[in-house]
């Protein structure tokens, strides 16, 4: 009888032994369960956020869709996680082989049989590595034991792959600690604002109790809790020999301090370059039944920017090994960007100053003696109206009801009910009470701008600013927002006379003509050098120019194409040299780059690598160039715009930066667009400033002018980075003028030009100084006139 006792017993173990072996056996080959794959094994986390990296080595922020999760190595985390977490979920890591066979037992006994609670759990580091990886979310209690033999053999076959740092690196990496910090690179900087190798030891352990369960030990909505899970992790460290109790008494004492805040897009450095290039990189081919009839302009661009551009649909223009498209969201990239965080934080820095504390305050004080405002008193109510119905109709509110089926009458009746909101200001956002419909003109009083800073060498950005508040103002008046230019388009006029053969010196007539019905407006009428036209902006001397050398426009069509202007509703006229057409911040940038880089214009570069997740570089990007202008004649216009910053519309710019500057102010019709664009050796810097439609004027007349409005955006920018010596732009580097500008030193004053030296009685405005005498004859020049000086082309 003992002896079949014995029997059945040992006959029940080795069955139970075999139905085991087998079970592992049907798992592995994946006949029970779902076992993944080898190559998910050898790669088990695949969704990695893309980091947007600075040139000076700065993250800007991430791409990722649900996991905002950035891989770090295991020399890069520090190494009081990984002995409280060892010490905490698995004091025998080391010892096992994903399996601690003991802690099994312990929980099966204590857990499963007697019912204590607090029993612990048996599962291992590895193995909750496997739950996470690969196991769903368990519905009953049924459901997750039968999930229990696939984990282990999942963690048997990890341990087989991985080294045991490896496997913690991986758990630390895939471990969500809420509030979008998946990882532990993410929940270092959204806790604690550090690298994971700068967290204390106080820190590493206020993560570490978060693994038990993140939402009960939540650090922000439970702080006290959190504080006292984090001291059981630092006695669990104690008993494992990783700390004294000494130690562990002062850092139990210390307080739970946070520096805590949440991941956002919006937020951060260079928001809208980010959120320019996430849309760039992920672009498809433009076909034109994608676009609208009134996109007919952004699809004409965007086809441009896909043949020329490299970067333009990069993700759908280049394959992985696998032959899938790159993902921005989920391949864990490195971009490296062009801006420099310094520069950059300076650009943000003056546009907030400029516009918010200097413009917004003036502009406002216009609100009593407008009745549209902040629209101007010139155009109808009615017009107003019509503009702010065709907003309305834009919003997500109304789109919103009109999806759910509300009528008109219900949206109308919304629009105009008092709600609750937080809205903007310069001071912080406010909460108040307003109607949807008032906070839509609310929004509307706030002045816009633009600056994108080029290195003229190379075409790289350095600084990127689309507007004041990328939170509440998301229209990107850098890359995307067109305005009209007006008079920073007179340089190209005048390049395009150098390069007919004109000098600055030639004089021209300048007085109110018609030139086939148009009239440009001029307070002088004589005879003046062509440099004085440009250096007061004068549009008659500008009209006449033209009329000279491109009367129909079109030569002058073809160079802005040439300069990448990227707009194909370019109306070729006369009219054009006083910049009626619509252009980008980034375009003109682009565009002025020619005069200081000898005739080459460089077109603007955002990023200059990508590396995969591997570190391996996927792509490069070098500059793209092309000449557009001689070099004698990139000399002239140096030479020429050098008056405007000296003794013409942008003097205010010596304010600022006394070295070598050039420029030019721009200001269109009723101060609805306010432009400078200056440039040192070593930088060209594109500023704009109006309002988000262009029936906003800047009427008040001591800011509705370039060089009020714009210009010391430059100057604060400027004065900012020249002042910065690490940043390496060395505020005395003269112009490369070459051969010219040695001749024009060694040439005796007596023999200079009438109107080249900078002696112009200073005015209160400097666009109605006035213009040097000339006793000469209408039509007299310095130099023959060139054959290309005709009414034609």
């Amino acid at each position: 009888m003992r002896r079949k006792i014995v029997r059945v017993v040992w006959t029940i173990f080795f069955s139970f032994l075999g139905f085991i072996c087998l079970a592992v056996i049907f798992i592995e080959q994946g006949w029970i369960g779902n076992m993944p794959e080898l190559d998910a094994l050898q790669s088990p986390i695949s969704r990695y956020a893309s980091q947007v990296i600075s040139a000076d080595g700065k993250l800007l922020g991430t791409w990722s869709r649900n996991e905002n999760r950035v891989y770090v190595p295991y020399d890069s985390i520090s190494p009081f996680l990984f002995k409280a977490l060892v010490a905490t979920e698995d004091v025998r890591f080391y010892e096992h082989s994903g399996i601690d066979a003991k802690a099994l037992g312990r929980a099966v006994v204590k857990r499963g049989l007697l019912g204590q609670k607090n029993a612990g759990g048996g599962s291992t580091i590895t193995q909750q590595l496997a739950k996470q990886l690969y196991s769903e979310t368990a519905q009953t209690s049924i459901q997750r034991l039968f999930q229990k033999p696939i984990e282990w053999v999942i963690a048997v076959e990890l341990e087989r792959y991985y080294t045991k740092p490896e496997i913690m690196t991986l758990y630390l990496n895939y471990f969500d600690f809420l509030h979008n910090a998946v990882g532990i690179k993410t929940a270092a900087n959204v806790y604690f604002s550090k690298e994971p190798r700068n967290l204390t030891l106080v820190e590493c352990a206020t993560l570490v109790g978060m693994c038990k369960n993140p939402s009960y030990y939540n650090p922000v909505r439970y702080p006290e809790r959190c504080r006292e899970r984090r001291n059981v992790v630092l006695q669990q460290m104690v008993k494992a020999g990783y700390l004294s109790e000494t130690e562990c008494r002062n850092a139990s004492d210390d307080p739970l301090v946070l520096h805590y805040h949440q991941v956002d897009h919006k937020e951060g450095a260079a928001p809208y370059l980010r959120e320019y290039l996430r849309q760039i990189m992920m672009a498809d081919k433009p076909e034109p039944e994608n676009y609208r009839d009134w996109q007919r302009q952004q699809y004409y661009s965007d086809s441009i920017a896909w043949e020329n551009d490299p970067l333009f649909g990069w993700c759908k223009k280049n394959k992985k090994r696998d032959g899938s498209n790159y993902d921005i969201y989920v391949d864990g990239l490195k971009i490296y960007t062009t801006i420099d965080t310094r520069m950059q934080e300076y650009a943000e820095q003056s546009m907030f100053e400029h516009v918010g504390k200097t413009l917004q305050p003036i502009f406002n004080s216009q609100r009593s003696s407008c009745r549209n405002f902040p629209y101007s008193n010139s155009i109808s109510t009615e017009r107003v109206n019509g503009i702010l119905q065709r907003n309305i109709r834009q919003s997500a509110r109304y789109n919103t009801m009109k999806a759910e089926g509300c009528t008109q009458e219900e949206i109308d009746r919304a629009f105009n009910t008092p709600t609750r909101m937080t809205v903007f200001t310069y001071h912080g956002d406010r909460d108040t009470t307003m109607t949807p419909i008032d906070s839509i003109k609310y929004y509307k009083s706030f002045l816009r701008s633009g600056l994108v800073s080029i290195d003229p060498t190379n075409g790289y950005v350095k600084a990127y600013v689309g507007g004041i508040s990328f939170s509440h103002f998301q229209y990107d008046m850098a890359m995307q927002g067109r305005r009209q230019v007006g008079s920073t388009m007179k340089p190209f006029v005048y390049a395009l006379a150098m390069e007919d053969g004109y000098t600055p010196d030639d004089r021209i007539e300048c007085r109110p003509k018609s030139y086939n019905g148009w009239k440009p407006k001029s307070s002088y009428g004589g005879i003046v050098p062509i440099r004085w036209g440009l250096a007061k902006s004068n549009n008659a001397a500008t009209a006449e120019l033209m009329w000279l050398i491109d009367p129909k426009g079109k030569k002058l069509e073809r160079f802005l194409h040439e300069c990448g202007v990227a707009n194909p509703d370019i109306d070729p006229s006369i009219v054009l040299c006083l910049g009626t057409c619509d252009i980008t911040v980034g375009e003109m940038a682009s565009a002025y780059t020619a005069f200081p880089n000898k005739g080459i214009r460089c077109a603007p570069i955002l990023v200059t690598r990508i590396e995969d997740s591997n570190g391996n570089i996927v792509a490069e990007f070098a500059p793209r160039m092309n000449d557009v202008l001689s070099e004698e004649t990139s000399y002239d216009m140096i030479d020429m715009m050098r008056g405007v910053i000296d003794h013409g519309t942008g003097r205010r710019a010596r304010a600022y930066v006394h070295g070598a500057v050039a420029g030019k102010t721009g200001t269109t019709n009723s101060s609805s667009d306010c432009w400078f664009i200056g440039y040192t050796p070593e930088l060209v810097t594109a500023c704009w400033v109006g309002g988000e439609d262009r029936d906003i004027h800047l009427l008040n007349g001591s800011i509705g002018q370039g060089a009020v409005a714009a210009l010391p955006i430059w100057g604060k920018y400027m004065k900012r980075v020249l002042e910065n010596k690490a940043l390496g732009y060395d505020p005395e580097k003269p112009f490369d003028m070459g051969e010219k500008e040695r001749k024009k030193r060694e040439r005796p004053s007596d023999q200079r030009p009438h109107g080249s030296s900078g002696g112009a009685k200073k005015q209160a405005q400097p666009q109605e100084e006035s213009a040097p005498k000339s006793e000469a004859p209408v039509g007299t020049r310095l130099s023959p006139p060139p054959a290309s000086a005709t009414h034609s082309e």
